[in-house]
């Protein structure tokens, strides 16, 4: 049974609403009325700049680095108590970080990278006192695990990954992320840089996504940012995240549902029962908390958590309402029926079937702000599908099949 009705390709998300404005001068100079003429001389200019990447290249980074590094621990070793004594070790180090960069152009050479042994040390730095550093650390995996380095680059990707994940990367990204609070606007860019990068390393190797939640608190720091009410970019960044963690994994399902996932995730979509996101991302916000629900619901344990929740209560007045999440609904309410009675015999006596009956009858109300061409098919299908349920479900015990005749 498929999860998700919309693809998992994620658009950029920015780390908030603060991005300054744009300059205008106080002779009313325009940054778009530049002299494209300049722009072109200094486009020749920079790529004069751009070093080469190749092996010889990438030894002399990593040496470069792992001086500044050694310099940066001796110098706070030896000055503890005055911080300005070590401030301009630090600002060296984040230089040689940002260098570092420029080996996201080289995949190919990222075996090279894992076999000088200096991954192990970018990795500890996620855990320097200096949260500057840790950050420059996240930015820096980022670049080298972003899709567009990694294509076509499979294998020295999974070498890169292997070496990461082995290094405690995982653990230690989420650790950090735990000491950054969101109104600091240079550290809700590391989170969200920091949930990029998780997600950049799951997409290599998918084992990663039980991998994280079994050795870090992701789970439950994602449950947190969900259940937040005001909609911003951080709770729909973690949707997105969660849905992805759970998608393929029984044993994160699982997980989350012994975590009172299905609840958080309830409360979540419930804050929609009688209203629609005002905005496309707070839109698919509330498509990846279904995708959420509609995961957890696999496990039969979570189907039982569902029911007790009056999960399959708060599905009906969704459809009632006729809002977005109508066929999100739906959707929820076929997963959660299907092979299991208790769902089916709940909704017959929540009188579920006279709100369904309308879809059942074509009778599908749409959003116009919703362009899937199949959207009507689709929840058809799945009106006739949850209509199966019942009747495999019920009509093997006696009486029940007349009651779902007629509660129509």
């Amino acid at each position: 049974m498929e999860v998700s009705n919309h693809g998992r390709k994620r658009k950029a998300i920015d780390a908030g609403n603060n991005s300054p404005p744009a300059y205008r001068g106080s002779d009313g100079y325009e940054p778009n009325a530049v002299d494209l003429s300049l722009l072109e001389e200094l486009e020749k200019s920079s790529h004069h700049q751009v070093e080469a990447v190749d092996l010889k290249t990438l030894k002399k980074l990593v040496l470069s680095f792992e001086r500044r590094l050694r310099d940066n621990i001796a110098a706070r070793l030896k000055y503890v108590e005055n911080p300005e004594k070590f401030a301009d070790s630090e600002v060296d180090l984040h230089d040689e970080l940002q260098k570092l960069k420029i080996l996201a152009g080289a995949p190919e050479l990222y075996p090279e990278l894992v076999a000088s042994n200096t991954i192990p040390s970018i990795v500890n730095l996620l855990s320097h006192e200096n949260a500057d550093i840790a950050n420059d650390v996240v930015q820096l995996l980022q670049d080298l695990t972003d899709e567009d380095a990694l294509e076509d680059n499979d294998d020295p990707a999974r070498v890169l990954v292997d070496a990461l994940v082995e290094n405690n990367v995982l653990e230690l990204l989420v650790q950090n992320m735990n000491r950054l609070s969101e109104a600091d606007q240079d550290e809700a860019t590391a989170i969200y840089a920091t949930l990029t990068v998780i997600e950049n390393l799951v997409e290599v190797k998918p084992a990663v996504a039980e991998t994280v939640c079994e050795r870090t608190k992701l789970l439950r720091w994602l449950l947190l940012k969900i259940k937040v009410r005001d909609f911003e970019g951080i709770k729909q960044y973690a949707s997105e995240i969660l849905a992805i963690l759970l998608q393929n994994s029984t044993a994160n399902q699982k997980r989350l549902g012994q975590m009172n996932g299905v609840d958080a995730v309830l409360e979540g979509v419930a804050m929609y029962k009688s209203k629609d996101p005002k905005t496309p991302d707070e839109e698919e916000m509330l498509e990846n908390l279904f995708d959420c629900l509609c995961c957890l619901l696999m496990p039969l344990e979570n189907k039982e958590r569902f029911v007790n929740a009056e999960g399959v209560e708060l599905m009906i007045i969704i459809m009632k309402q006729k809002k977005y999440a109508y066929g999100s609904a739906i959707r929820a309410l076929d997963f959660a029926m299907t092979n299991y009675p208790p769902a089916c015999e709940r909704f017959v006596d929540v009188m579920g079937l006279k709100t369904a009956f309308a879809a059942f009858m074509g009778k599908i109300p749409l959003n116009k702000r919703i362009k899937r061409e199949r959207y009507k098919e689709e929840l058809e299908e799945r009106v006739i599908s949850l209509v199966a349920s019942l009747f495999v479900i019920t009509g093997h015990k006696s009486g029940r099949a007349g009651v779902v005749i007629g509660h129509d």
